[in-house]
């Protein structure tokens, strides 16, 4: 099956992402509260608790894609990154006070071209699985057909989700610090 690495991440990133979200659902309930605006959003106590369901959905969605790479799973991983998209263009859109997704349960996430990338490339690679994948069948049917019984391939996808989470998470906090030192440098100047 084409791509089913990249579906492996997909959905490994989805489990590491709600969990995290699950067991710290603060900053995405506060993210979501700025996003939706105050009159919209209910308190954060109640957002927290949507966003704790969401999270072990999310979860969910990518333990059983893990384990059964099929149609309908890869699929529902595909329209969960298109609404994540959806939710980092909304973000980048509105700016402002919004500086993290809380995509990983902490302040450290902040929506950024490359977490829009990401999303748009993982949700485009788990519809064209979905588009090929078979009715039946589990990972471990899948990875019998790779060489050497899947170890590389598992090798390099487990590789794959650090490299993303890193650009999703690390590489982001950079961005945001780069902003940062950007916007004070000209006040620095005036100042002078």
């Amino acid at each position: 099956m084409d791509l089913i690495g990249l579906l492996l991440v997909a959905s490994a990133l989805l489990v590491v992402a709600g969990t995290a979200k699950a067991a710290r659902p603060d900053d995405t309930a506060r993210a979501l509260v700025d996003l939706l605006g105050r009159r919209r959003a209910h308190s954060l106590g109640s957002m927290r608790r949507v966003v704790r369901t969401g999270a072990l959905a999310e979860a969910g969605v990518g333990l059983v894609a893990l384990a059964f790479p099929r149609t309908l799973t890869a699929a529902l991983v595909s329209a969960s990154y298109l609404g994540f998209a959806g939710v980092v263009v909304l973000a980048r859109r509105r700016g402002g006070p919004l500086a993290t997704c809380g995509c990983f349960g902490r302040p450290d996430t902040p929506p950024t071209t490359v977490h829009l990338l990401l999303d748009l490339v993982l949700a485009a690679a788990a519809a064209t699985v979905a588009l090929r994948a078979p009715v039946h069948g589990t990972v471990v049917t899948e990875l019998a057909h790779q060489p050497w019984a899947g170890l590389p391939l598992l090798f390099v996808s487990g590789v794959a989700t650090w490299l993303t989470l890193l650009a999703l998470s690390a590489l982001a906090a950079l961005e945001a610090a780069r902003r940062l030192v950007n916007r004070a440098r000209p006040e620095a100047a005036v100042s002078r």
